[in-house]
């Protein structure tokens, strides 16, 4: 079984605007940090103790219609909330599906107001006995038109950490049940392939994912970065979950590849990079490949 060891990191990148659409303000609470665009709401994010891991919800947009399945009462899987950041299988542990812990222990607003606008949190990953294994710092920069950029950190610290090749991660959106595919929602990639049985599992881009709610299309696009240490896979199904990780080479090719597992030695940090942009009407329309485009611009190494 073959291990990747991370032992570097790459430069802190600038910023720079993406579109000159108006001005992103973040608002910090006691356990929440309200994002709002030219002065409509467009996300929260939900970091209290008492969650088992720290996410956004709702996501709104535009026109203020909510793209993101709702909490209360889930028909299926209750982890999928909102838009997060967890996977199953590290030292064992299952983040995705809740059996461990991620818990928020710092949340910063860096820049309130701004194009973007950028709040950085840092999320400890525990054990069953409390202690951290793994410590996420990760920075969102959000832009007017609804791109969020996020740069990941995780850094091993009491021991090595392995990510085991798993299909249950990393970065994932919940859409509202109106946009899933079974329900007339439409899935298509950077290649052109559509559907979710097309798109499941490979390496692209983009995949973006859109349907209806109350009559008007809205979608959500998630992005991979080429500077992540290795392509990405999509978790795309035609239920509503959408997610992307670089953790499953087997599972996401059904052990048409070798499993894979990455091992960030004790002290070091591994960083992952990812686009969630969301948008109004269908993935021409909205131009997801020239957003893509632009998301890339803005995390250029220098």
């Amino acid at each position: 079984m073959s291990r990747f060891v991370m032992t570097l990191m790459i430069a802190v990148l600038p910023l720079v605007a993406i579109a000159d659409d108006g001005q992103v303000q973040l608002v910090k609470h006691d356990d929440t940090v309200e994002v709002n665009i030219n002065g409509a709401p467009f996300a929260v994010y939900n970091f209290s103790q008492e969650l088992p891991k720290p996410f956004f919800s709702p996501i709104r947009s535009e026109d203020g219609a909510i793209v993101t399945r709702g909490l209360e009462n889930p028909e299926d899987h209750k982890h999928h909330k909102g838009v997060w950041v967890s996977i199953d299988e590290v030292n064992g542990h299952r983040y995705w599906a809740e059996r461990a812990k991620i818990q928020n222990v710092e949340t910063k607003v860096l820049t309130a107001e701004g194009d973007p606008a950028v709040m950085q949190v840092v999320n400890h990953w525990l054990d069953q006995q409390g202690a951290p294994v793994l410590e996420e710092t990760t920075t969102i920069s959000i832009y007017p038109n609804r791109l969020m950029a996020y740069d990941i950190r995780f850094k091993a610290v009491a021991d090595n950490v392995t990510f085991e090749d798993t299909k249950e991660g990393l970065f994932g959106i919940r859409l509202a049940n109106t946009l899933r595919e079974k329900e007339g929602g439409h899935v298509q990639n950077a290649e052109g392939l559509k559907g979710s049985s097309a798109c499941w599992g490979k390496v692209s881009d983009w995949v973006d994912y859109y349907g209806p709610v109350n009559g008007k299309l809205y979608g959500a696009a998630i992005f991979d970065h080429p500077l992540n240490f290795r392509r990405s896979r999509y978790h795309v199904r035609n239920y509503g979950l959408f997610s992307i990780s670089p953790f499953g080479p087997r599972a996401y090719t059904n052990g048409r590849r070798p499993a894979d597992p990455v091992t960030v030695m004790k002290g070091k940090t591994l960083r992952l990079r990812y686009g969630l942009y969301i948008h109004n009407g269908t993935t021409e329309s909205a131009n997801v490949d020239k957003v893509y485009r632009e998301y890339l611009k803005s995390a250029q190494d220098s």
